[in-house]
C-alpha cells in the first residue's frame, strides 16, 4: 500500500475492500502505533458488521496513546455513519421496480371469502399445532453474541468497562521444596501454633466506657444504577459475565418498564446458556 491509496482511504474509509484490509494488517505488523491505519481497520470490521470488531477494538485501544480520544472518534456519526451512496442507490433501486402486473381486490365482493379463508387456515393451524412446532431460535441468537458493540457519547462507563482485562488466575507450580522453604515452612507453622494457643486461651476485648468515641457510621455503598444502559449490558455478555448481566437487566426493566418484555427474554436467554454449560461441565 502506497502513500496515495492510504490518503485515499483516510477521505473513503467506505471504500476499504479485503485486499485493502489485508494490506492494513502488514502495515500494522511494522508500525504497531499506527493509529490513524488501527482506527481504518476498525471501521472495516464495524461496516462489516464483523465479530472481530469488539476484539480489535481492544487492541487498538492498547495501542492508543489517548484512549479518550478514540472513544470521541468511534462514537462520532463519521465513524458511525452508514456509507450515503450506498443508502442511495438501494432506495433507488426499490424506487425503479418494475411492476409486472397490478389486481385491483373489491373489498365488498371479497368479505365472504376472505372470511372463508380465514376459517379454514384457522382450523388448519389448531389441526396442524400437535404436528408442528415453531424452530426455538439458539439464547446465542437472541442475545447477538459478537456483534459490534455501538456506544454513544454518554456511555464512557461502559466503553471502560469493556476495556478492562479479566483476572487471570495465577500457575500454580509444584516444585521440590529448598533448604530455605523448609525453614519459612516451619516459621509459618511456629506461627500457626501461637495462633492456635491464642485462640485457646480466649482473651476477652474489654467493653468500650462511655465516654470512648462511638463507632464510626457504616460506609454507604453509591447507587451507580443511573450508569446502567443496554450497551453495557451486552459488555457484561461479550466478557461472559453472566451473572453481572442478569442484574444489569433487572436494573433497565426497572428503568424501562415498556421494554421489560425484551430484557425479560434476554435475561431468560442468557440463563440458557448458564444451563447448557453447566450440562457441559458435568459431563466432562
Amino acid at each position: 500500500m502506497n502513500v496515495t491509496d492510504y490518503t485515499y482511504l483516510i477521505n473513503k474509509p467506505f471504500a476499504i475492500n479485503e485486499r485493502q484490509f489485508q494490506a492494513l494488517d502488514q502495515v500494522l505488523e511494522t508500525f504497531p502505533y499506527f493509529q490513524s491505519a488501527r482506527v481504518l481497520r476498525l471501521k472495516h470490521l464495524y461496516n462489516q458488521d464483523s465479530f472481530r470488531y469488539n476484539a480489535s477494538l481492544k487492541v487498538a485501544a492498547a495501542f492508543t496513546t489517548d484512549r479518550s480520544v478514540l472513544f470521541d472518534f468511534i462514537t462520532t456519526e463519521h465513524f458511525t455513519a452508514v456509507d450515503n451512496k450506498l443508502y442511495d442507490q438501494k432506495v433507488a433501486e426499490l424506487l425503479n421496480l418494475n411492476v409486472i402486473d397490478l389486481e385491483v381486490v373489491d373489498p365488498n365482493s371479497q368479505t365472504q371469502s376472505i372470511s372463508t379463508s380465514l376459517e379454514q387456515s384457522l382450523w388448519a393451524s389448531i389441526k396442524q399445532s400437535g404436528e408442528t412446532t415453531t424452530p426455538e431460535i439458539a439464547p446465542e441468537v437472541k442475545l447477538e453474541l459478537g456483534k459490534p458493540l455501538e456506544f454513544n457519547p454518554h456511555e464512557k462507563h461502559s466503553f471502560q468497562e469493556w476495556l478492562q482485562l479479566s483476572r487471570l488466575k495465577p500457575i500454580e507450580r509444584k516444585e521440590i521444596p529448598s533448604n530455605n522453604e523448609t525453614i519459612a515452612a516451619d516459621d509459618r507453622q511456629k506461627k500457626l501454633e501461637l495462633i492456635d494457643k491464642f485462640i485457646e486461651t480466649n482473651p476477652k476485648i474489654p467493653a468500650l466506657s462511655k465516654d470512648s468515641n462511638p463507632p464510626a457510621n457504616p460506609v454507604e455503598i453509591e447507587d451507580k444504577s443511573y450508569l446502567m444502559t443496554e450497551t453495557l449490558a451486552k459488555v457484561y455478555l461479550e466478557q461472559k459475565k453472566y451473572h453481572r448481566a442478569i442484574q444489569a437487566y433487572e436494573i433497565l426493566i426497572l428503568k424501562y418498564p415498556e421494554k421489560s418484555s425484551f430484557f425479560a427474554d434476554r435475561i431468560e436467554a442468557i440463563k440458557q446458556i448458564q444451563q447448557i454449560q453447566q450440562i457441559q461441565q458435568n459431563n466432562n
